[in-house]
């Protein structure tokens, strides 16, 4: 089975300062037939005007990913962390018995567009902790690279969840395979561009939701970028 999840069919928030689309049910926006894809629990896509952020604030037991498609991310945190997160990179951070961070854009005049996304984690009341990868355009060109793993397999950020996140950037004539189990489910998002899914057409911001395929193709690309999650049913 795949279906489509529609661009325009997400959540919407704006605060202002902040523009959000919520891919799953998040705060004010409800919807009981998108409460989240296997153990994927949020995909919110941000956008945080200049000088602006969100100030210091809890979480508990989940996988934190963030990822930057433009601007800067300044990151702060209980554990001691102080980094800025930009395109191309990715960090994890895990909340496990709780943690404190902020998130700011210090720009004077640019926006930051990043994914927000919150995956459940597999064991619970951990201590914390924080990893922070570049992954270079030539890995992620024509190919999916694993970003994000329970084990860091292939220089991959480390998850505390029985999940798998790849990105990948396609053009026209680059395609893509991976083979997935049929007791799992996987879920794509498209960050920008076009792709085909399996032959479904998605334009940016839509998502394919796959359960029980025992393949993804991807193709079709014009200026594509693509996260694709393996995850636990």
């Amino acid at each position: 089975m795949i279906q489509l999840r529609p661009s325009q069919e997400r959540g919407f928030a704006d605060h202002g300062w902040l523009k959000s689309f919520h891919s799953f049910s998040f705060a004010g926006y409800f919807d009981p037939a998108h409460m989240g894809w296997g153990n994927l629990r949020v995909i919110n896509e941000d956008r945080v005007a200049p000088g602006k952020g969100f100030g210091t604030h809890g979480h508990r037991d989940m996988e934190i990913v963030s990822y930057v498609m433009s601007g800067a991310l300044a990151h702060k945190d209980s554990m001691g962390n102080v980094q800025t997160i930009r395109p191309g990179e990715v960090q994890r951070m895990s909340a496990g018995s709780g943690v404190q961070h902020s998130e700011y854009n210090h720009a004077a005049d640019e926006t930051t567009h990043f994914l927000q996304i919150w995956i459940l984690p597999n064991v619970q009341g951990i201590e914390p902790g924080y990893e922070q990868k570049t992954f270079e355009t030539e890995r992620k060109q024509g190919r999916l690279c694993l970003v994000a793993s329970p084990d860091g397999a292939q220089g991959s950020v480390s998850l505390h969840a029985d999940a798998r996140l790849y990105a990948g950037l396609f053009e026209t004539g680059q395609t893509a395979d991976l083979a997935l189990d049929i007791q799992r489910k996987a879920y794509v998002f498209l960050v920008r561009g076009e792709l085909q899914v399996n032959g479904l057409a998605l334009q940016a911001g839509d998502a394919a939701l796959l359960d029980g395929e025992p393949q993804l193709t991807l193709s079709g690309g014009v200026g594509a970028e693509v996260l694709v999650f393996d995850l636990s049913a």
